[in-house]
C-alpha cells in the first residue's frame, strides 16, 4: 500500500488520537508514578510501583501497536482489554476520595470520570473495525 493511500484510510485520524492518548497516559505514569500508585488496589502482589510502571510499559507497548498499520487491529483489541483492566483502580480512586477530605469538585471529578472508560472503549472498538 502507497504511503498516500494509507493517508487517506479511514480511522487513521481515530487511530492516531487512541494512540496519543496511551502514549500521554503511559508518560504520566513514569513522571508523577505516585499518583498512579495510590491506584492500585492492595490485594494486587507486588509492590504499587511495580504494577505502575508495568502499567506504564504496557500503555506504550499498546499505544505501538495502534500506531502501526500492520498491528493496529492487535493494538486496539489490547487497548479495550487494558481500558476494562484499568477500571478497578478507577473504582479504587473514586471510593478512596469520596471517602477523603479532599474538595467536592474533586470528588466529584473521580465519579464523573468512571463512565469516561466506556467512550474509550468505543473508540478502540471503532480502531478494531476500521483496521480490518
Amino acid at each position: 500500500m502507497s504511503e498516500s493511500t494509507e493517508l487517506s484510510r479511514p480511522g487513521r485520524g481515530t487511530a492516531r488520537a487512541l494512540s496519543a492518548l496511551l502514549f500521554g497516559t503511559g508518560t504520566l505514569h513514569f513522571v508523577v508514578p505516585k499518583f498512579y500508585d495510590a491506584l492500585i488496589p492492595p490485594q494486587l502482589p507486588g509492590s504499587a510501583r511495580a504494577w505502575t510502571l508495568g502499567s506504564g510499559v504496557a500503555e506504550f507497548a499498546v499505544a505501538t501497536a495502534v500506531a502501526v498499520p500492520r498491528t493496529r487491529r492487535l493494538g486496539s483489541l489490547l487497548a479495550i482489554l487494558l481500558f476494562i483492566g484499568v477500571f478497578p483502580g478507577n473504582l479504587k480512586m473514586a471510593d478512596d476520595w469520596v471517602r477523603s477530605s479532599k474538595p467536592l469538585p474533586l470528588k466529584a471529578g473521580a465519579i464523573l470520570r468512571l463512565p469516561l472508560q466506556i467512550p474509550m472503549i468505543l473508540v478502540a472498538r471503532k480502531v478494531y473495525r476500521q483496521a480490518a
